[in-house]
C-alpha cells in the first residue's frame, strides 16, 4: 500500500498531471505543423484558421504546464534528509518481497549497498543514480539480486591474508590465532580516505560473498576461518554486519588462517 504523503504517490500523481500537459503540448505542436504546411503550399484559409487554433492550443498547453509546476509541493530535501525516503524504500521492498534493511545510514540488499545521498540521489555500489522513485530503486535492486555478484574471491582472500599476517605480527600472536576483523579492516583501509572508499558495510558484504563461494585456501596453503561466537559477546563495535541472500543479518567479528585447518 502506498502512503498518500510518500514520494512514490507524489510522483505517480505528478506523472498523471504531466500526461495532461503532454497531450496539450502535442496538440499545439500538431496545430503549428499544420500552419507550416499551409504556409508552404499557400493555403491561405487553412493558414488563417491554423494560426488562431495554434495560439489557442499553445495557451492551453502553457496553462496545463503551469498547473503541473504548481502541483509539485513535495519537499524532497526534507524527505531524504529526515529518513523518510529510506523508510519508504524499505517498506516498498518488503511489499515486493525484496529483502533489505538499514544499517549505518545505508540500505543493505544483497548483494547491493545503497547510500542515500544528501543531493536527493542514491549511490548503488559506488555508482550514483538519479532515478530515485522508490519503485524504480526497488526494481533495480531486485534485478541485481537475479545476477551473480561481480566479486573476485581469490584476490580478496589474499588481501585478507596479508592484512591478517600484519595484525598477527603486531600483536605477537601465535600462528593461526584468531584476530579481530576490526584490526584487519584498519590495515586494509590505513591509507588516507581509504575507509571512505571501502566502507565497513562493503567489507562485511565481501566477507559474506567469500563465505558463500566457499573459497578458503590461500596461495600458501593456509585455510581461512571466520569465527564469531567468542568475539560477538559484549560490545558490538567490532562487529561487521551484512544481509544474507535470504535477508537475514549476518555478523562477522574474527579471522584466523592456519596450516592444516579443516
Amino acid at each position: 500500500m502506498t502512503d498518500a504523503n510518500s514520494l512514490e504517490q507524489s510522483l505517480a500523481d505528478m506523472e498523471r498531471e504531466a500526461e495532461a500537459a503532454v497531450r496539450g503540448l502535442a496538440s499545439a505542436l500538431k496545430a503549428a505543423k499544420k500552419v507550416k504546411s499551409a504556409a508552404a503550399s499557400g493555403q491561405l484559409k487553412e493558414l488563417r484558421q491554423g494560426l488562431d487554433g495554434s495560439v489557442r492550443l499553445a495557451e492551453a498547453a502553457a496553462a496545463a504546464s503551469r498547473d503541473v509546476r504548481d502541483a509539485w509541493r513535495f519537499d524532497e530535501q526534507a524527505w531524504f534528509s529526515g529518513g523518510g525516503y529510506t523508510k519508504e524504500v524499505l517498506a516498498l521492498a518488503a511489499d515486493e518481497g525484496v529483502q533489505a534493511f538499514e544499517s549505518d545510514d545505508r540500505i543493505l540488499c544483497y548483494p547491493a549497498i545503497v547510500q542515500v545521498a544528501a543531493d536527493t540521489t542514491v549511490v548503488i555500489d559506488k555508482k550514483k543514480d538519479r532515478r530515485t522513485r522508490p519503485s524504480v530503486l526497488v526494481a533495480t535492486l531486485k534485478a541485481l539480486q537475479s545476477k551473480p555478484p561481480k566479486f573476485k574471491a581469490e584476490a580478496f582472500l589474499e588481501a585478507l591474508a596479508s592484512a591478517y599476517d600484519l595484525v598477527r605480527a603486531r600483536q605477537r600472536a601465535r600462528e593461526g590465532a584468531t584476530v579481530k576483523l576490526a584490526d584487519v579492516y584498519a590495515v586494509l583501509t590505513m591509507l588516507p580516505g581509504a575507509a571512505k572508499d571501502y566502507t565497513k558495510q562493503e567489507f562485511a558484504r565481501d566477507l559474506y560473498l567469500l563465505d558463500q563461494q566457499g573459497i578458503t585456501r590461500t596461495n600458501d596453503g593456509r585455510t581461512l576461518a571466520l569465527p564469531a561466537s567468542a568475539l560477538t559477546r559484549g560490545s558490538a563495535s567490532g562487529l561487521f554486519t551484512t544481509v544474507t541472500r535470504s535477508g537475514q543479518a549476518k555478523m562477522y567479528a574474527g579471522i584466523a588462517l592456519e596450516h592444516g585447518r579443516r
